[in-house]
C-alpha cells in the first residue's frame, strides 16, 4: 500500500499574492476549458476522420514528453512569476490570432494541431513555474489547503462554469470561445505580473552543473523512491486510458448517444461536478481510508464507471458515470499530489514534479491515438472500454508498494498529473 502522510493543515492567506494567484489560474482554468471544449466541436466539423479528432487531443499531450523535463529545470533557474506572466502573454496573443483566422472560417485540422502543440508546449514551463512559485505566497502548514483550492477553483471555473458558457459562445460564432480564452489568458498574466515576491532562493549549483544534469537528477530521484516510482507508473496507465476517452468523448456523446452539443455540455459538467463534491469531501474520505488505499479505491471505482460509459447507452447512465469518475478522479489527484509533495526532497521541487508529470502525461498521446482507432474499427463507445482496461492495470500497479515512513518535506503547488 502507497504510504499514508499526515500534515498540519492551515487556511492560506488570501492576502500576500495567493488571492491573485488564485484568481489567475481559476481565469486561465475558465478560459482552458472554453477551448478544450470548442477545439474537439471544431474538428468534428471540419473531418469526419476519428484519428484526425484525436490527433487535436494527442498533440497538445505531445511536448509534455518531448519538452516537460526541461520546462523543470529551466522553472528551478528563472524567475517563476516572470516567467509564467511572460508565458500567460505569449499564450494569449497566439490565440487571438487563432480566432482571428477562425472566425472567417480558415481554420483546418493542421491549425488545430499546431495550436495544441505550442500552447502545451509552453505549458511545460508556465506549469513547473507555478508549481516552484506557491511556496514563496503561502506558509508551509498552509500549502495543503492552498492546493485543495486551487485545484477546486479550478475545477469550478472549468467545468462548472466553462461548460455551459461554450454552448452560449458558439451560439456567438465559432471564434467567439477561442476570443474568450485570449482575454483570461491576457488577464492572468497581469494578475500574476502584479504578485511581489522575493527573488526565489536557491542554492548555488554545482560547479559544470547542466540543465541536461539536473534533468537526470530529477529522474533518479523519482526512480530512488518507491511510493512515487508506483504512483507515477499508475498514473501513466491511467493517462493512456485517459487520452483515449478524452479524444472520443465527443464522438460518444454526439455519434454513439446522439446527444449533440447540448449533451457534450451536460457531459463536462456532470464530470466538474462530480471533481467538485470530490475536492469537498476529499477530506473525509481519506481520514476513513487513508490516503493510499484512497487512490486505490478511486482507480477501482473509476473503472467501474468508465465500464457503465462504454456499455449503456444512456446520457442519464453517462453523466452518472462521469460524477463518479470526477469525484474520485479528485480523490486521485489531491492524493497523489500530497503523497508526491510529502516525499520529494528539498531543492528538487521543479525538477521531481517535472520528472513525475513529464512520465505520467507520456501515455496520453498515445492513448489519443489509440482511442481514434479504436473507435474508427469498432465504434465510437470502444474506447471507454479500452480506458477501463488501462485503468485496471493502473490499480494492479499501486498494490505492490509498501507502506514505507512519509519521507521528505518539500512543497509542490497543486497540478493534476491526470490528463482529465
Amino acid at each position: 500500500m502507497v504510504a499514508v502522510g499526515s500534515a498540519k493543515v492551515r487556511a492560506p492567506a488570501w492576502r500576500g499574492g495567493f488571492g491573485r494567484l488564485w484568481s489567475a489560474a481559476v481565469l486561465s482554468g475558465f478560459g482552458d476549458a472554453l477551448r478544450t471544449a470548442a477545439l474537439p466541436l471544431l474538428a468534428v466539423a471540419l473531418t469526419d476522420d476519428p484519428l484526425l479528432i484525436a490527433a487535436v487531443t494527442a498533440c497538445g499531450y505531445l511536448p509534455w514528453l518531448l519538452f516537460g523535463l526541461l520546462g523543470g529545470a529551466v522553472a528551478d533557474r528563472v524567475d517563476q512569476r516572470r516567467a509564467m506572466w511572460t508565458v500567460d502573454a505569449v499564450r494569449g496573443l497566439l490565440v487571438a490570432v487563432f480566432a482571428v483566422a477562425v472566425a472567417p472560417g480558415h481554420a483546418s485540422i493542421a491549425l488545430l494541431i499546431a495550436l495544441s502543440f505550442v500552447l502545451t508546449t509552453l505549458q511545460t514551463l508556465f506549469d513547473n513555474a507555478a508549481t516552484a512559485l506557491l511556496p514563496a505566497l503561502v506558509d508551509r502548514e498552509a500549502l495543503g489547503s492552498a492546493n485543495a483550492r486551487l485545484l477546486t477553483g479550478q475545477r469550478v471555473a472549468g467545468g462548472l462554469l466553462g461548460g455551459p458558457a461554450v454552448a452560449l459562445l458558439l451560439a456567438m460564432g465559432t471564434a467567439a470561445p477561442f476570443a474568450a480564452d485570449a482575454v483570461t489568458f491576457l488577464v492572468a498574466a497581469a494578475l500574476v505580473a502584479s504578485l511581489r515576491t522575493a527573488p526565489p532562493r536557491r542554492e548555488a549549483r554545482p560547479a559544470g552543473s547542466t540543465l541536461r544534469r539536473e534533468m537526470t537528477e530529477g529522474l533518479r530521484t523519482l526512480a530512488r523512491d518507491r511510493v512515487l516510482r508506483a504512483l507515477c507508473t499508475a498514473t501513466a496507465l491511467c493517462n493512456i486510458g485517459m487520452g483515449a476517452l478524452v479524444a472520443t468523448l465527443v464522438l460518444l456523446v454526439t455519434r454513439w448517444l446522439d446527444a449533440g452539443t447540448a449533451g457534450y455540455a451536460a457531459a463536462g459538467t456532470a464530470y466538474t461536478v462530480g471533481g467538485l463534491a470530490g475536492g469537498l469531501a476529499h477530506r473525509r474520505f481519506a481520514a476513513r481510508t487513508g490516503r493510499g488505499r484512497g487512490v486505490l479505491i478511486a482507480g477501482a471505482a473509476q473503472t467501474a464507471a468508465l465500464v457503465v460509459m462504454g456499455s449503456v447507452r444512456s446520457l442519464a447512465a453517462l453523466t452518472a458515470a462521469l460524477a463518479v469518475f470526477g469525484f474520485m478522479g479528485m480523490v486521485w489527484n489531491v492524493g497523489t499530489t500530497t503523497l508526491t509533495q510529502e516525499r520529494s526532497p528539498a531543492g528538487t521541487l521543479g525538477r521531481v514534479s517535472s520528472a513525475f508529470r513529464t512520465l505520467a502525461v507520456a501515455g496520453a498521446p498515445v492513448g489519443a491515438l489509440l482511442g481514434g482507432a479504436v473507435a474508427a474499427a469498432w465504434g465510437p463507445n470502444g474506447p471507454a472500454l479500452l480506458a477501463a482496461a488501462f485503468f485496471a492495470l493502473s490499480v494492479t500497479a499501486l498494490i505492490p508498494a509498501r507502506e514505507p515512513e512519509t519521507g521528505g518535506s518539500s512543497r509542490t503547488a497543486a497540478t493534476d498529473t491526470r490528463t482529465g
